[in-house]
């Protein structure tokens, strides 16, 4: 059994997953419900705009 994916793919399917309004970012009301994903909000959102894109969720 393979335990490891792809981190890209893994990643997207997260992505989607948490960016509920369906609008290409995850903010950070959608982000609440990872405490983890939270903890790391700030350090992620590098461009500072209060939500995460797929290239700054990737990074995670």
């Amino acid at each position: 059994i393979a335990l490891a994916s792809s981190s890209a793919a893994f990643a997207a399917t997260d992505f989607d997953t948490l960016d509920v309004d369906g609008n290409g970012a995850i903010s950070q009301s959608e982000a609440s419900v990872d405490a983890e994903l939270m903890s790391k909000f700030a350090e992620l959102d590098t461009d500072g705009n209060g939500e995460l894109s797929k290239a700054e969720f990737a990074k995670a």
